[in-house]
């Protein structure tokens, strides 16, 4: 397969180099918006505009992510990398592969960026935005330009999450050829082998880019190979001079063993060792969409997105805690049955945005809004008895499942924002939004009569307002802040009893709160570019379980919040003196956040009596309090090579803040941890690309979390020292 690529790749090359050199005058050439800043920081990372696609994001903390100017491992998704800059990320760490993506910030949980609305080309991603917000989708890095990172204030126009939205922007065609081809073919440590290969380009009124991508590996850790096929295709057609529409699908595929966790005695003897060869997940997921985009006006535009998502969640494997061993049974001279669960997801939805500029008092002012209407089924059949092998095999024994649940969601949502023009420096932007959400849920959790659930729904109204603001200190500087309600539903797990003597609480809440920031941020001429600021995260109605009556009693359990400094900062010490250094160009970053995370509330009545218990003044679990990350970038001619350091403290597993591990590896405190990175790029003959690296430079022994069930109990190691080398051209 490997060879096949590589070949393809050639032929290809050869093609497009003869391509290139034909006679090109009658090109169509069709221009995209080209916004020039005069003297402008040279940097990875952007703000967003004030308003874009409809969105308003002026008053908000924002950043914009270039990947086409990064230094980073892009063939393995190395988000430790990539979002270097973005100060106050945590990540787990434990999948080497790049696959999913698990980011978060201010103190929330990385899994599986769940906290985080994530987004591609502005449509939703995530497995069930509302009722299972884990994403299992990450688009390929190198298919990447942008990366737009909105933190907590996003939630008025986006909906549901505290920590933000995530938007991965999917590169375009050429809008100067009608035909280009880029390619890029790494190889790496334990077997890497990535190629990335993409056609694009403009012809008339047609726009279009495309690409497939292929990575597999061995894996850092034994039994950790996987296998991942990744395919997108966009086109966009100028039907009219105001009319323009856009069309994209993508499918993703892949196969991926997972190595299980360790207790802490095994992962200080050997990191790297596994005892679980039997375990694999697969997650196929397909996305499309559909927009219309229609200039009204000068002044008004709207926008209709509708988008779709048809995905599933396998796995199959021996689940339990790694204490147990995974043995041979001694009368069958066989594996014991594998667990086999699977999900399958069915996701609609169409958001509707306008923008209106208007005078206002003599100054222009900009109005947007929307409607969104959304349908979400998801059908969760677990516990299934599979086969004794050892290879991804989700064939079933007994043909029944031991648990099975069909849940629906349906969201109608209407959102408004509104920038005021205040004299020539402060703007003020309102907002407010309303959400009607409706959770439907049935079936059985055990196949016994007490285990079958009766239909249940739940419905509910939620009102979300806030305030930003902006003001222009200098013409390259501002002061921003800005306040909003957040929540998140309650999720279907949380929903769902875990046994038939487990409790739901009728009247369970939406998680709910706010996020504020105040900052300042701004550029100094060429050689400075900074954000500095304050936030403040109130998180309420944690759900937990506690007892009652002796019973298992699933509830809202108490409040937390998180505060602290997010700070980016990054000089080119040669640019204050000159633009034409012969020597080349050098610039330092330093990306910092001290974070607060604790509980300010417990409402476990069985404990008040006995305050020793109570989680009041602990530590958030999988929050670090502080996240370092220092690099300098050095430049000369078409060279660059870049060095980065992270710093990331010690984080608490559970919320009573357990210090010494539990046998399983399952419960307790996990040690801060520094990571160095180095990779450089060089471009040459105008088309072509060397890039090179090494991840985890000193091979630091770390941790990032401990897993209770998937993918595997017990403590999971970050990768050691790995190497990768990477070959591309551009046509």
């Amino acid at each position: 397969m490997k060879k096949s690529f590589l070949y393809i790749t050639l032929c290809t090359l050869a093609f497009m180099k003869s391509y290139s050199q034909q006679d090109d005058t009658a090109k169509v050439i069709s221009l995209e918006e080209v916004v020039i800043k005069e003297n402008n920081f040279s940097t990875e990372i952007d703000r967003m505009p004030d308003m874009k696609e409809n969105v308003i994001y002026a008053g908000k903390k924002t950043e914009v992510i270039q990947l086409d100017k990064i230094n980073a491992d892009l063939s393995t998704n190395n988000t430790r990398q990539v979002f270097a800059k973005v100060p106050g990320i945590s990540i787990w760490e434990n999948d080497g592969s790049g696959i999913q993506a698990g980011i978060a910030s201010r103190g929330l949980s990385p899994n599986r960026s769940w906290e985080f609305n994530v987004r591609q080309n502005g449509y939703d991603i995530s497995s069930e935005v509302f009722g299972y917000p884990e994403t299992y989708y990450t688009p390929p890095m190198e298919a990447l330009r942008k990366i737009e990172v909105i933190r907590g204030s996003a939630s008025l126009q986006y909906g549901p999450q505290f920590g933000g939205v995530i938007n991965y922007q999917i590169k375009k065609g050429n809008p100067n050829k009608p035909l280009s081809f880029e390619t890029q073919q790494t190889v790496g440590s334990y077997g890497l082998f990535n190629t990335y290969n993409a056609i694009g380009g403009t012809y008339k009124k047609l726009s279009y880019y495309g690409f497939l991508h292929h990575r597999a590996a061995e894996g850092w850790r034994k039994n950790s190979e996987y296998t991942i096929y990744t395919g997108y295709f966009s086109a966009n057609y100028q039907l009219t001079k105001k009319i323009k529409i856009e069309g994209e699908y993508t499918n993703m595929n892949y196969k991926s063993q997972q190595p299980g966790g360790l207790t802490d005695t095994q992962f200080a003897d050997n990191h790297r060792q596994s005892f679980r060869e039997r375990n694999w997940f697969s997650a196929p997921f397909s996305v499309a969409s559909l927009t219309i985009k229609y200039d009204i006006s000068q002044s008004v535009n709207l926008q209709i997105k509708s988008f779709a998502t048809i995905a599933e969640r396998n796995s199959v494997g021996f689940t339990k805690s790694i204490t147990t061993k995974d043995t041979i049974n001694p009368t069958s001279l066989q594996y014991n049955p594998r667990q086999v669960d699977r999900d399958n997801y069915k996701n609609y939805g169409t958001e509707v945005r306008v923008s209106v500029k208007y005078k206002f008092f003599g100054k222009e002012n900009i109005f947007a809004g929307g409607l969104r209407a959304y349908s979400g089924s998801t059908k969760r059949n677990q516990l299934g008895t599979g086969t004794t092998g050892d290879d991804f095999d989700l064939t079933l024994t007994n043909m029944q499942y031991g648990r099975s649940l069909e849940f629906e969601t349906t969201n109608y949502a209407a959102f408004a924002e509104n920038i005021f023009q205040i004299g020539k420096r402060l703007k003020i932007v309102p907002g407010i939004r309303f959400d009607y959400i409706e959770n439907k849920m049935e079936g059985y959790i055990n196949t016994t009569q007490a285990g079958t659930l009766n239909p249940n729904k739940k419905t509910r109204q939620i009102i979300l307002y806030g305030i930003g603001s902006e003001l222009m200190i200098t013409e390259k500087t501002t002061i921003y802040g800005n306040y909003s309600l957040a929540y998140r539903p309650v999720t279907f797990s949380e929903l769902t009893p875990s046994a038939t003597t487990e409790i739901i609480d009728p009247n369970l809440k939406d998680a709910s709160g706010f996020n504020a920031d105040f900052g300042f941020r701004g550029s100094v001429k060429n050689y400075l570019t900074f954000d500095v600021g304050l936030f403040y995260l109130q998180y309420d109605n944690r759900i937990g379980t506690l007892t009652q009556n002796g019973s298992p009693f699933k509830t809202n359990i108490g409040n937390s919040v998180s505060k602290g400094i997010e700070s980016y900062i990054e000089i080119n010490p040669i640019k204050i003196f000159t633009d034409n250094f012969k020597f080349g160009s050098i610039s330092f970053f330093a990306s910092n956040s001290f974070i607060d995370a604790k509980y300010v509330k417990w409402n476990n009545p069985a404990i008040a009596s006995d305050p020793a218990k109570s989680i009041e003044n602990k530590r958030v679990e999988n929050a670090p309090q502080q996240i370092h990350r220092f690099g300098a970038t050095y430049y000369l001619k078409g060279f660059s090579l870049t060095f980065q350091s992270s710093t990331v403290g010690d984080v608490y597993t559970d919320a009573a803040n357990t210090e010494t591990p539990n046998s399983t590896g399952t419960i307790g405190k996990i040690s801060g941890y520094r990571v160095m990175d180095a990779s450089f790029s060089y471009k040459f003959l105008e088309r072509y690309n060397l890039k090179a690296g090494v991840n985890n430079l000193a091979d630091t022994k770390y941790a990032t979390r401990r897993a209770g069930g998937y993918p595997g109990p017990g403590l999971m190691p970050g990768n050691g020292r790995t190497v990768f080398v990477s070959i591309g051209a551009a046509f």
